[in-house]
């Protein structure tokens, strides 16, 4: 049985079955919907809007690099930022109020495993994500699932890249709290409407399409509309909806930020063709979602996702053809290249295309990277012209003990620090981790495999990426990046 998590229409046919990405296509794609044109969509949608906004303080006069602010219903977003990733909407080992005052404004949730759990119903209940989280004056972005298409099938990047494409093989993992299920191929289906998932929690199917996957997070962002249904739902009084229209309209609404596109992220090792296959198919989907997106704008920006592998033909394609929409930013997704130099390659022939002057003013909205936030990429990145980046690689790390200084990362595990007495992590850091412990005592904490371990070096690697972006602007700034 599958389910249609949120109900949304699709354009495609039951004709319309594509294989997954990686196999070999034995079948030809009938009927397959014309590509949206940017006269498809209304004149209004092409106007600057009045609660999102990208501002260019500085251009550098040495490199692409460009110091911004964006501006958003829930805060302002200093560029080039750091984007800490919550993915069910937590970051891990950290509180938001500690990120918070460690200076990280823009944090990213994951609309799959937040559909999965607790549901976008409940989160639309409660009032929308920023009212879930209990964070009010910093700004969300939530991106469409599509990246689960890649996980579910492949693993990670790296295991995609080691393994050459191969698809995951079944597995089922038990433990005391749930079964999770990583089933490769089987996993995941993608067709013209969208992707069937298999739920890594308990292997039931649902269905994700362009136009759910904008519903989910205009519930995860709370609209007004998510709001009074349910609510009216739970009282089961009619007049009940009266009463709420009526507080509600005079309540701010609580909407994430920037929400994403559903998009198909194929992986490294693919054929041309096959490649070529998804990326149009992301344009479709993309195109579609946007269109889903309009008809509830609720506050909210939506930056497309930008494809086409390494292949400098499909990149460019893609630029040209998602620039010319509608669209209020830009995301560069898809597979990014085998390692950091790669990457910096694909950076340095594609991110010129965003700096020509279009009708719709690309050179002049924001550019995420997704995915990639380590040090050496971000200065390669921001060089560039790219205007945030985010990761999980910060608190990710901290949960094994690595912590990230000014002169390198160190494992602080290693028996050399365990008499570190009076000797910071970090000399020039002023975090609350480092204010009033020493890596004698981390060493100590994450040894005995106290939870708190985590919790501090969690809170010093998010003060460390906020000090780190706040020392790239200045230096941006000051022409010298």
């Amino acid at each position: 049985m599958v389910t249609q998590i949120e109900q949304g229409h699709a354009n495609a046919t039951k004709d319309e079955i594509v294989v997954p990405p990686s196999t070999s296509r034995n079948t030809t794609t009938l009927r397959l919907p014309p590509l949206a044109t940017p006269s498809d969509f209304p004149e209004w949608a092409y106007e600057p809007r009045d609660f999102f906004r990208f501002e260019i303080l500085h251009q550098s006069s040495k490199s692409q690099a460009r110091v911004g602010r964006i501006h958003t219903p829930h805060g302002t977003v200093d560029t080039p930022g750091y984007v800490a990733v919550a993915t069910n909407a937590a970051l891990k080992g950290l509180d938001f109020r500690h990120a918070d005052e460690a200076g990280q404004q823009l944090i990213f949730a994951n609309t799959y495993h937040l559909m999965l759990h607790p549901g976008a119903d409940l989160i639309a209940e409660a009032g929308g994500i920023h009212k879930f989280t209990n964070r009010h004056d910093r700004p969300f972005i939530t991106d469409s699932g599509g990246f689960q298409v890649f996980s579910l099938a492949y693993g990670s990047v790296h295991e995609e890249l080691s393994s050459k494409g191969e698809l995951k093989r079944r597995s089922t993992t038990k433990n005391k709290h749930h079964r999770r299920h990583d089933m490769g191929k089987d996993a995941v289906k993608v067709s013209e409407e969208g992707v069937i998932f298999r739920s890594y929690r308990d292997g039931s199917k649902f269905l994700l399409t362009p136009e759910s996957t904008v519903q989910a997070q205009k519930k995860i962002g709370g609209t007004l509309g998510s709001i009074l249904f349910h609510r009216c739902i739970r009282t089961r009084l009619i007049h009940s909806f009266v009463y709420l229209t009526l507080s509600l309209l005079s309540s701010p609404l609580v909407a994430a930020d920037i929400i994403i596109p559903l998009d198909e992220l194929p992986p490294y090792h693919i054929n041309r063709n096959v490649l070529s296959e998804s990326v149009e198919r992301s344009h479709r989907w993309e195109a579609r979602s946007l269109k889903e997106h309009l008809k509830n704008v609720n506050e909210q920006a939506m930056f497309c996702v930008v494809h086409g592998g390494i292949d400098r033909e499909l990149r460019t394609k893609s630029v040209e053809y998602l620039t010319s929409l509608p669209f209020d930013g830009y995301a560069i997704g898809g597979s990014l290249g085998n390692g950091k130099q790669e990457l910096k390659e694909l950076l340095d022939w594609m991110m010129p295309l965003f700096d020509e002057e279009t009708v719709t003013n690309r050179q002049k909205k924001p550019r995420h990277l997704l995915g990639i936030a380590d040090e050496e990429s971000i200065r390669n990145a921001v060089v560039r012209g790219i205007d945030t980046l985010d990761s999980c690689y910060p608190t990710r790390v901290a949960r094994h003990g690595t912590i990230l200084t000014r002169k390198g990362s160190i494992k602080i595990k290693s028996g050399k620090f365990s008499k570190s007495f009076g000797v910071k992590l970090d000399d020039s850091c002023e975090c609350s981790t480092c204010r009033h412990y020493d890596r004698a005592y981390l060493w100590h904490l994450f040894k005995a495999n106290e939870p708190i371990a985590v919790s501090l070096a969690a809170q010093h690697n998010i003060q460390y990426m906020s000090d780190i972006m706040a020392s790239i602007r200045n230096d941006i700034m000051e022409d010298k990046l």
